[in-house]
């Protein structure tokens, strides 16, 4: 009786068996591919969300847009009404521009109010008091703004401070020094008229139709048009958002943070100089008192704007919006008679609900 060997099989390298890499890699895919099928509704508003944070306050904008105007009527919804809106948003669009900026680089600018108001001051003084040129007056106060900016930088890149505390001791230093400079006197609305006109330029106005713009108006506009172009269309729009978003992984990817966070500084205090330049024409006067909450209200509009105040996320149109939004509420509640106080509480409540918004936005799955 014959005994069968039997012979091995042979591999077949099409049915080999996987290494651990492999199977590893098609696990994660699968349970990708799980994920996301199973994402639900809710899931993936929060990622168009985290994808297009501006559509929150463009929301909040529309829908409380047309509660006051069915409230009020034509009293609140107006070709007058709206353009007045814009007109007192004008300052606060502005320097929220210029915070939006360093909120993107996951940092918090307290000294915009106080650049923007100094800045106002040196154009004033030097024009009036000091007889030099407007145009060169104006540009003595652009830079000014940047030479403060740049300090900020300084502080929080090179020496590695952290930016509230920062820009709280520089807020304190740039007023001091506002008010040693000016002797705290302002500079009256005649005497800009008179010997100075450039200087309150952003105050006039035009109409158009039914609406009337004033030149400031028009021109923080146009500003948030420039910053939205560069922040998303330039090579330093994308290091600002980089370091914003993860600074040690920008870093390792060859863009010089230290470099990026100097520069946004310094573009944050040109910003608040051209404010205090629209701050001037929004006043008619030079006073060396005016903007004083112009740093929290400008960290409002970028919050309810929809920028993350963990950097990295967000928009100077949001920033815009944002201002919007609270001009919106004071105009409405003001025309509907109620106590001032409830705009402040309204917009302590949006700021809530901005907040945690965002920390709900941010927890996005991959």
């Amino acid at each position: 009786m014959s005994e069968t060997t039997a012979t091995p099989e042979k591999p077949n390298p099409a049915r080999s068996t996987p290494t651990g890499f492999e199977a590893a890699i098609a696990k994660e895919t699968k349970v990708a591919e799980f994920d996301h099928s199973k994402r639900t509704a809710l899931g993936h508003l929060q990622h168009f969300l985290h994808g297009n944070p501006t559509m929150v306050p463009v929301l909040v904008l529309v829908v409380s847009v047309v509660v006051f105007g069915l409230i009020l009527g034509s009293r609140f919804f107006s070709p007058f009404t709206m353009t007045l809106i814009l007109q007192q948003v004008t300052i606060v669009g502005i320097v929220g521009i210029a915070q939006t900026l360093i909120i993107l680089t996951a940092g918090i600018d307290l000294s915009v109010g106080a650049i923007m108001v100094f800045s106002s001051v040196i154009m004033g003084q030097l024009a009036i008091h000091h007889g030099i040129p407007s145009p060169l007056a104006i540009l003595a106060g652009i830079l000014v703004g940047m030479l403060f900016g740049y300090l900020n930088g300084i502080l929080v890149a090179r020496v590695k401070l952290p930016p509230f505390i920062v820009t709280l001791g520089t807020w304190s230093v740039f007023l001091a020094i506002n008010f040693i400079y000016s002797a705290n006197e302002t500079i009256q609305a005649q005497e800009v008229a008179a010997n100075a006109p450039l200087l309150g330029f952003f105050g006039n106005s035009f109409r158009v139709g039914g609406a009337v713009l004033t030149y400031g108006a028009v021109f923080m506009v146009l500003l948030v048009a420039v910053f939205f172009y560069i922040l998303n269309n330039t090579a330093w729009g994308r290091h600002v958002y980089a370091v914003g978003d993860d600074p040690d992984a920008a870093r390792l990817s060859g863009i010089r943070v230290d470099r990026t966070l100097i520069s946004v500084y310094m573009i944050s205090g040109f910003v608040c100089a051209l404010a205090g330049w629209a701050l001037i024409g929004r006043l008619g006067s030079v006073s060396p008192t005016s903007g004083a909450e112009a740093n929290i209200q400008s960290i409002t509009a970028v919050v309810i704007g929809g920028t993350s105040l963990f950097g990295g996320r967000g928009s100077v149109v949001g920033t815009l919006i944002g201002a919007l939004i609270v001009g919106v509420f004071a105009m409405g509640l003001r025309i509907w008679g109620t106590d001032p106080q409830y705009t402040q509480l309204t917009v302590g409540a949006l700021i809530i609900l901005a907040v945690a918004a965002d920390q709900w936005i941010r927890k996005v799955s991959a």
